[in-house]
Order: structure tokens, then C-alpha cells, then sequence
């Protein structure tokens, strides 16, 4: 048995739902960037395997990946700054409780 371009598509949906099912149910900041990352790299992955079973010659696949990775980096990077700077002021990374854009 072959793993077949509907395998790596299932393993990506899991991944895709498991990261959306986090980030929208959890509380937590640092989860819910743990979250977003799952998701990308289940884009990840899809991407990389239309690419090596449509169009094996070309690797557009691969590069559209390394650019999300980039993408991804930038914003762990970001986003973790973030969280640190309103731990610093607010001592929370509860999304529920970060409420100082509300005028």
C-alpha cells in the first residue's frame, strides 16, 4: 500500500481542524499562536503534496511552503512580543481578560 495524495490531504484536514478547533476555544494566548502554527503547517502540507502529485516537476509547492514558514516565524516572533509586552502591563495572557482596547 502506497500513501496516495488522499492521505497527506486527511492527515492536513486533522491538523487544519485539531489547530481551528484550539485556537477558538481556548483562553489562552500562547495556545491559541500554538494553534495558528498547527494550521499552517497543515497548509504546509497540503501545499507540498499538490505539488509532488500534480506537478512533480515544478516546485512551486515548496517554495509557497518555505514562504509560510517565513510567515510563520515572523509571526510567532510577533506575536510573542505582544504577549509579553501586555503580560508586562496586565500580568494575564488570558484572552478574556485583555479587555484595554474597549474604550
Amino acid at each position: 500500500m502506497s500513501v496516495g495524495l488522499e492521505h497527506y490531504l486527511i492527515l492536513s484536514t486533522v491538523l487544519f481542524s485539531i489547530g481551528l478547533y484550539g485556537a477558538l476555544s481556548k483562553r489562552n494566548a500562547i495556545v491559541i499562536l500554538m494553534c495558528v502554527e498547527i494550521m499552517l503547517n497543515a497548509v504546509n502540507i497540503s501545499m507540498v503534496a499538490f505539488s509532488r502529485f500534480i506537478t512533480p516537476t515544478l516546485l512551486t509547492g515548496q517554495v509557497f511552503a518555505i514562504f509560510i514558514i517565513v510567515v510563520a516565524v515572523s509571526e510567532a516572533a510577533v506575536g510573542l512580543a505582544i504577549i509579553i509586552a501586555i503580560y508586562r502591563n496586565r500580568e494575564t495572557i488570558e484572552t478574556t481578560d485583555i479587555d484595554f482596547l474597549k474604550g
